[in-house]
């Protein structure tokens, strides 16, 4: 077997790999690129004859890229204790809904890692809200084998831990998952979603109502960098005049459905600039979960260059 080197069509292929799995496991496009980019930095160290050792170059990326998500993974803990307000994962667009102005912007250049990364259920807002509540080993146990169908045996020397071990911690994972809601359709989402939209364009707060659960949590992340609910905001009621009350203060906000972790989402933006872009969990009908990412660092994958410092 060749190495990682020998070309460039191999080198994407396992590139685009690395993303997904360090994307799954970190929740954000930045840091996972971060991580792959460590991975392959250290595979460039190593001596040839070391290299021609590995007989499989991609298992070994695979192995160092998991590790050192890892250690990201344990240290962010900490850096989140010190956030200002929610944390949630970097929001992904489909690259099929990106304007021509954006994709324009790197027109012959790399591909942005956000379009490396594989949409379905194991990225949706919800799917990764609930692996942050796994600890680092369970998420890396889980992600490896439940996702991408790695063996315990591979999992068990990335983790240094026997493989039944690495069992259990798939399987403690797997419990906080919870029981799997009833499925929605993608058409019913949307229809959902659209309502929603139509409504906040209107502020009309009893049709918001409406279309929220009674129950239903809205969790906003601004990081400090813009205005943000710094807790979560509950109650159908609550969230429905909040929302109004964001489009009072932001004038010529324009509201878009767009794709975000492969579901239906809004995107809000004002002067061509993204300002929001929120992902819902829906049942019966009803929206149950708002997830609002306002951090302006979080959404330079929805923009064609970068982001300003700071959007308010």
């Amino acid at each position: 077997m060749g190495t990682v080197g020998d070309g460039t069509e191999a080198t994407a292929a396992e590139r685009r790999q690395l993303l997904n799995v360090a994307y799954r496991l970190l929740g954000s496009v930045t840091a996972a690129e971060d991580a792959v980019q460590d991975a392959y930095a250290r595979w460039y160290a190593l001596p040839r004859s070391r290299q021609d050792e590995i007989r499989s170059p991609g298992a070994w990326l695979t192995t160092v890229t998991s590790r050192i998500c890892l250690d990201v993974l344990g240290s962010a803990r900490v850096r989140r204790e010190r956030y200002v307000g929610a944390w949630l994962p970097e929001p992904l667009p489909d690259r099929t809904e990106r304007d021509d102005a954006t994709r324009a912007g790197h027109p012959n250049g790399p591909a942005d890692p956000a379009d490396l990364i594989v949409l379905d259920e194991s990225v949706t807002m919800a799917f990764l809200v609930v692996m942050e509540a796994m600890t680092p080993a369970e998420r890396v146990a889980f992600v490896l084998h439940d996702v991408f169908r790695y063996p315990f045996v591979e999992i068990a020397e990335i983790l240094d831990r026997t493989p039944a071990a690495c069992k259990q911690l798939a399987s403690s994972a797997r419990r906080r998952t919870g029981a799997a809601a009833a499925p929605v359709s993608a058409a019913d989402r949307a229809d959902v979603v659209r309502h929603l939209k139509e409504a906040w364009e209107t502020k009309d707060i009893p049709a918001l109502v409406g279309l929220l659960n009674p129950a239903a949590v809205m969790t906003a992340d601004g990081g400090g960098l813009t205005g943000a609910a710094l807790r979560p905001v509950e109650g159908s009621e609550r969230i429905a005049r909040y929302m109004v009350a964001i489009a009072d203060k932001a004038s010529g906000l324009e509201l878009l459905e767009r794709s975000v972790n492969g579901t239906p989402g809004l995107v809000a933006r004002r002067d061509g600039v993204v300002l929001t872009v929120a992902s819902f969990d829906v049942s019966d009908g009803r929206v149950t979960r708002v997830w609002a990412v306002r951090n302006p660092e979080k959404l330079r994958p929805w923009a064609g260059g970068d982001q300003p410092e700071s959007v308010r």
